[in-house]
């Protein structure tokens, strides 16, 4: 193809008095300048590329640059600075090129060397809906630093959905280089074909293309295509937004990724001795472990990739960020585990808001915490036609008096009606060697009907070893949803939701059974002018109705009126007020204190402020007071982040709650401190260490985390594990240790690709 194909449908698509680097007024931007309404040829590169973050070569200046405008501050206002981009393509990469023009080049920031990382630095980030569905994608970025941040999308990147829409967790086989001088930064991108996967029809392949560019000083961020306001602020992200763009005569490879891995460690748990042997209370246990396992990741075509694992482990991965719990309810954490994130939206199976869920991967390997060894399992995932597939299955060993489980998930969804609309199902199973089995099923729709309005209707169903059902429909959950998805003038959903008292996904999570909930959201964003220094103001109110199934009589109901004010500055102000009603049966515990049974109406307001993003010092703070349910709160949190150079960041973490009781005399302060220490030499050596302490359980944990990446998928990890117990006095014998246990782990992996 030749190199200036590129060029040949961009340029009649630029109005009259409307270039690529220049804008008018939010009303009078032609988007038809900036996005063709039909796919859009990539060019194949007429010579050879180094991929050394410099773009001198020929090949480039043979490509005509993307069109850009003006996203922020001003939406379709006149950029500041000149950003040139290029795309192009060869049989195996998929390649993107970008001149960062700056007329101030001390004024560039590159804040960090951490990975995936966002510290207020400049950025080029380009997000790919490699299969054209309109649904989901990869987002890869980098910063004058040269770091590389990749995450997956799903949903089309909105949060209206039951499922968080970014995964951040995400990691890739990609290559990027940058470089500065006085014009400004540059970057080169190379991404294997391997690492997006596509499908062809005959000799071509359309993808979905959007590129921004971000001026952090300036909070100016250039993009490509036109997309309108009426998305939000995160309407560059949207896979269905992209510009639809053509690939011809690419050869899918097959390569196979094989990671072996050498794991050793050495861990000492305190354990209480014998009565006999009292005179020094307490004793060590040691634990030693030295094994090895292995990965392995094959494309057999461009739409289907197989991972098979033996003898898994997670060891390098971060600790979980602790939760002081003020519900009766269980606490959800996310997924962190890096062979559960490929193309893990596949599997997303939503029953309500973003817990509830009929498949959580998080119940494979872990146990209340604790770790369960995993022997292996396959993941078998792709796309056929309109046809999203995903099979998984898993083994895990026994421990602590529990059989060892082989848990299994299989997901479908076909694409219907349009790109945004789908229809499918899943079958999750989790059989134990002594006969504790467990199989959930269901089927679920997303549809599009008209305009943006969508409705979701969702039915799964249960059966379990040790639960009677008594009927189909108590073992059952039935979800209904209509929705108006936009961020321009009225939007609004209405959901009706029943579980049923048997229905129990051992493989997935529900946070509360046996109910039937009915509500909605009204809401209405108003877009302000460019010479506001708003960007929209969003008044809405949310109303819940949770009934139980078994009387019908009210367990929890809950209105709540809010505003939100969106700064072009990135920072957010939400006020808001909550009124609740709770019929609590059965007592339960917030620390130190319990909530008896009662009829309980409470009110409490409160402020969340999130600062600018792209500042040096960011972060959030929340605050609220009112009454809880027989006595009062006031709670805060605030979660700071200061980027103190390049080499340093400092992120903390404070929660306290301040509960009373009057009328019983009783009171209790909870408190939840986080310091995360991230310190990177450059983009190989990195290391972090993460401290928490929870006043609840009067612990402090400790995780520390060496990484030397030497290159894509070989790396070397020491991570140091440990709790101290700062209560150590319990007012009897024996008096607890400092340490509650450590322990100390070295971990090796190579990736061999052939």
């Amino acid at each position: 193809m030749p190199a200036c194909l590129l060029a040949v449908p961009v340029c009649p698509l630029a109005a009259p008095g409307l270039s690529a680097q220049t804008g008018g007024s939010p009303d009078e931007v032609d988007a038809a300048a900036f996005r063709s309404p039909v796919p859009v040829p990539i060019s194949r590169l007429a010579g050879e590329i180094e991929v050394d973050g410099v773009v001198d070569e020929p090949a480039w200046d043979a490509i005509e640059p993307l069109p850009m405008f003006m996203w922020a501050p001003d939406h379709g206002g006149e950029m500041t600075e000149r950003t040139e981009v290029r795309i192009a393509h060869d049989d195996e990469f998929l390649y993107l090129s970008g001149r960062m023009y700056d007329s101030n080049p001390g004024g560039i920031r590159a804040n960090t060397f951490l990975r995936d990382a966002f510290s207020g630095d400049d950025l080029l980030s380009v997000v790919i809906d490699s299969y054209n569905d309109y649904e989901t994608g990869v987002w890869l970025g980098t910063t004058p630093a040269g770091i590389r941040q990749d995450r997956s999308l799903s949903n089309d990147g909105d949060f209206t959905g039951d499922v968080m829409p970014f995964n951040v967790d995400w990691n890739a086989h990609w290559h990027v280089l940058t470089s500065q001088n006085e014009e400004g930064w540059s970057a080169e991108y190379r991404i294997p074909f391997s690492t997006l996967g596509f499908q062809a029809d005959g000799d071509e392949v359309t993808m979905g293309i959007i590129v921004y560019r971000f001026i952090a000083r300036k909070n100016e961020r250039h993009v490509f295509p036109f997309i309108g306001r009426e998305w939000g602020q995160g309407g560059f992200l949207k896979p269905s937004q992209g510009q639809r763009m053509t690939l011809r005569g690419v050869r899918p490879t097959t390569p196979v990724y094989v990671t072996p891995y050498a794991l050793a460690g050495l861990g000492r748990t305190p354990v209480l001795r014998e009565p006999s042997d009292a005179a020094s209370f307490w004793g060590t246990e040691r634990d030693q472990v030295t094994e090895p396992g292995v990965d392995l990741k094959y494309s057999p075509s461009s739409n289907l990739a197989i991972d098979l694992t033996v003898n898994t482990d997670f060891a390098q991965v971060e600790a979980d960020d602790q939760q002081v719990n003020l519900t009766r309810f269980s606490l959800f954490f996310p997924e962190k585990r890096q062979f559960f994130q490929e193309r893990s939206s596949t599997f997303d199976f939503g029953t309500g808001g973003f817990t509830d869920r009929v498949f959580f991967s998080r119940r494979i390997g872990l146990e209340r915490g604790e770790l369960v060894r995993i022997y292996g399992g396959a993941r078998l995932v792709g796309r056929l036609g309109g046809l999203d597939f995903g099979v998984l299955n898993m083994q895990t060993a026994p421990t602590a008096g529990r059989s060892g489980e082989n848990v299994g998930v299989m997901r479908l969804k076909q694409q219907v009606l349009n790109p945004y609309s789908f229809v499918g199902g899943i079958l999750t199973t989790r059989y134990g060697s002594n006969g504790q089995n467990n199989v959930a099923y269901g089927l679920d729709s997303q549809l599009r009907l008209v305009g943006d309005e969508y409705l979701t209707v969702t039915w799964a169903q249960t059966q379990d070893e040790v639960v009677r059902e008594r009927n189909a429909l108590d073992a059952s959950l039935v979800r209904a949803r209509w929705e108006r998805r936009t961020d321009r003038g009225v939007w609004y959903n209405f959901f009706y939701r029943r579980v049923g008292p048997d229905y129990l996904p051992r493989l997935g999570f529900q946070l509360r059974n046996n109910f039937t909930l009915y509500g909605g959201q009204l809401a209405h964003t108003w877009l302000r002018g460019t010479d506001a220094k708003l960007n929209a103001i969003t008044l809405h109110v949310t109303g819940e109705n949770y009934h139980r199934n078994a009387d019908l009589t009210v367990e929890s109901r809950s209105i709540r009126p809010s505003v939100s004010l969106d700064f072009k500055s990135t920072a957010n102000i939400t006020a808001y007020s909550n009124v609740q009603f709770e019929d609590i049966r059965i007592p339960f515990a917030v620390g130190p204190v319990s909530i008896q049974p009662g009829e309980y109406r409470f009110h409490e307001v409160g402020i969340d402020w999130m600062l600018p993003r792209s500042t040096i010092v960011r972060g959030e703070i929340r605050t609220t007071a009112g009454s809880f349910y027989d006595g009062r709160r006031v709670g805060l949190i605030f979660n700071p982040t200061w980027t103190v150079s390049r080499y340093l960041e400092v992120v903390g973490g404070y929660e306290v709650n301040r509960i009373e009781f009057p009328d019983r005399g009783e009171a209790t302060t909870t408190h939840l401190g986080r310091l995360r220490l991230n310190f990177a030499l450059n983009t190989h050596l990195s290391f972090s260490a993460f401290a928490q302490y929870n006043n609840l359980d009067d612990r402090t944990s400790i995780n520390a985390r060496f990484r030397y990446h030497f290159r894509e998928g070989t790396d070397l990890w020491i991570v140091y594990n440990e709790g101290l117990n700062f209560e150590r006095d319990r007012g009897f014998d024996p008096r607890l240790p400092w340490s509650a246990g450590r322990n100390i782990m070295i971990k090796y992996s190579h990736t061999f690709i052939w």
